[in-house]
């Protein structure tokens, strides 16, 4: 089996012959991933005194960070002054053809034997949240809910057609990161983001399927109570770098509805250092969210630096999954 099979196999539970990874070398790495390029435009951060660095986006939200290491956060939103904006702020143009050059030269190299990924901006909490700021966008929810929905569907107008420009590049999954959650639970009601939200992950990814994709999923912080939510809306894949967060036990009672793609937990078990127990964590993964018959990615953190991590403790890691990921 090539990379491209493991893959299919483990989100179809249909048996791959190992654990699919995304491992740096001398593991394996069973992912192709592109993105649209948007012609004319680039993120490159400017100096704004201070020590504090700000670029503008594609959507018209400012960005600053005071750490050179980290991806920062928005400091102004496109429309954070006035909700009314909501009906005429102009959206970028993500679904044009021209900008998916590149993600076609990657996905048809016929020597490409990955499993191709298409990256999204985000279901639409993702893009609106900046757009409005996360506090702001909350609130308004609650106080602005036909507002707040009108800006969620022309989103998801938006990237209805960026997901068919990948299908039509040669993906055969989307994902996109959408953090739901904090340490402790849901971001909002689970009432409100099934009355707000889920209508529109179903469109999202019933569109994808339609078109032969499957639907990747990243979220960090606790959102085990819409779980079920997800898998009937059609996410495939759910990747999770806190799988202790939620309780591998737990996970484990969705075998065979949905993949998880972890690494070793980043907050729980990594940061202990000790060996046994990293291994430990990466055999437990295999063995009750994936097995012969799939249902596991096994994953890397790529952020040793910012977890503060020698990567030989996450090199412990990589050696169990590959010790205990062999099915056939």
């Amino acid at each position: 089996m090539d990379s491209r099979e493991i893959v299919l196999r483990t989100v179809k539970f249909s048996g791959p012959d190992r654990v699919a990874g995304s491992m740096p070398p001398p593991y394996w790495h069973d992912f192709s991933q592109a993105g649209y390029r948007l012609r004319g435009f680039s993120r490159e951060w400017h100096d704004v005194g201070g020590g504090r660095q700000e670029y503008v986006d594609e959507w018209g939200n400012t960005w600053a960070r005071v750490d050179a290491h980290s991806k920062g956060e928005v400091a102004r939103g496109v429309i954070e002054a006035d909700l009314d904006e909501v009906h005429t702020v102009p959206l970028p143009d993500l679904a044009n053809p021209r900008h998916f050059d590149f993600v076609r030269e990657v996905f048809g190299d016929p020597d490409n034997d990955r499993f191709r990924v298409g990256g999204l901006p985000g279901f639409p909490f993702n893009i609106a949240r900046k757009m409005r700021r996360l506090d702001q966008f909350l609130m308004d929810l609650l106080l602005e809910p036909d507002k707040s929905s009108v800006l969620l569907k022309r989103l998801e107008d938006l990237l209805a057609g960026v997901i068919v420009q990948y299908a039509l590049a040669g993906a055969d999954a989307i994902m996109f990161p959408e953090d739901w959650g904090t340490q402790l639970d849901l971001m909002v009601n689970p009432k409100t983001w099934r009355e707000m939200f889920k209508p529109g992950f179903v469109r999202l990814c019933s569109v994808a399927h339609e078109h032969g994709l499957c639907v990747f999923m990243h979220s960090c912080g606790k959102i085990t109570k819409i779980i079920p939510d997800l898998i009937e809306a059609g996410i495939d894949v759910l990747q999770f770098d806190q799988p202790r967060l939620h309780g591998i036990d737990v996970l484990a009672r969705f075998h065979g509805q949905v993949t998880f793609w972890c690494p070793v937990d980043i907050q729980a078990t990594l940061p202990t250092r000790d060996a046994a127990k990293i291994e430990a964590d990466a055999e437990a993964m295999i063995a009750r969210l994936g097995g012969a018959d799939g249902g596991f990615i096994a994953g890397y953190y790529n952020g040793n630096e910012a977890l503060g991590l020698d990567p030989r403790w996450q090199d412990v890691a990589c050696r169990a999954f590959t010790r205990y990921g062999r099915y056939r």
